[in-house]
């Protein structure tokens, strides 16, 4: 199986810190944000990753990680050249996947403290669809928040004012390549970008989506606030 770590964006709401680096490779513990990512799927055994990187600190990206042998991965990269949103980045990874072939994709910026190797294998031993990771939060109005059938995903609304449920939607998904086709049928949102929570809805509109609960901690660092909360985790890793 291989991993997909989505890591372009302008980094907005991190301003001035990201006016001259991406946010990913901003520092979280001991180690850049970006090699959280790598080291969660080389745990969990997935050592062929893709990276989809913006122009913005390309060359910071690859001097950083390389082909990904120092870290025990092989590294892959591409640009996106423009903020077509995560649907659109996830795109760019058609080309390396096979017929069939499945795939785990992080968000870069969503640092988590469980083991991806139980949800992935549970999502090895499910014979179609798309599988998501949720986390209970105090403010899902600001996250994808799903409505829960039994063992799947009726659907997902983002952002509502009065949420049907205390989870979120993290940036955690695992699709097989029929995503590809998924992505193509969905039409931008009024931002005019494709978004992942269209693509995921697809699937739970087709009783296809499925998840796991996180257990432990997890934080979208994506902003000062966030950032700072994953700065003081115990985050230690081998990227360096």
């Amino acid at each position: 199986m291989k991993g997909v770590i989505l890591a372009g964006g302008t980094g907005s709401r991190l301003h001035p810190l990201t006016k001259i680096i991406n946010k990913h490779l901003l520092p979280v513990g001991n180690i850049p944000m970006i090699c959280h990512g790598v080291e969660k799927f080389r745990k969990a055994g997935i050592e062929d990753i893709l990276l989809v990187i913006g122009k913005h600190s390309a060359g910071l990206f690859t001097e950083l990680l390389g082909s990904g042998k120092e870290w025990g991965v092989r590294l892959t990269y591409k640009i996106q050249e423009e903020a077509g949103g995560i649907a659109q980045a996830l795109s760019l990874a058609e080309p390396l996947m096979k017929p069939g072939e499945r795939f785990v994709v992080l968000l870069g910026d969503n640092l988590f403290e469980d083991s991806l190797t139980p949800y992935v294998q549970a999502f090895v031993k499910q014979t179609e669809g798309a599988r998501v990771l949720l986390k209970k939060v105090h403010d899902p109005t600001r996250y994808g928040v799903p409505i829960l059938l039994d063992d799947k995903i009726d659907s997902i609304e983002e952002k509502p004012a009065v949420p049907k449920s205390e989870y979120c939607v993290t940036g955690i998904y695992m699709y097989d390549s029929g995503v590809f086709d998924v992505v193509r049928s969905i039409k931008p949102s009024g931002r005019g970008e494709l978004e992942i929570t269209d693509v995921n809805n697809v699937y739970a509109s087709k009783g296809q989506l499925t998840y796991d609960i996180l257990d432990g901690w997890w934080t979208d660092a994506g902003t000062f606030q966030s950032l700072y909360q994953a700065s003081g985790r115990q985050l230690e890793g081998e990227c360096r």
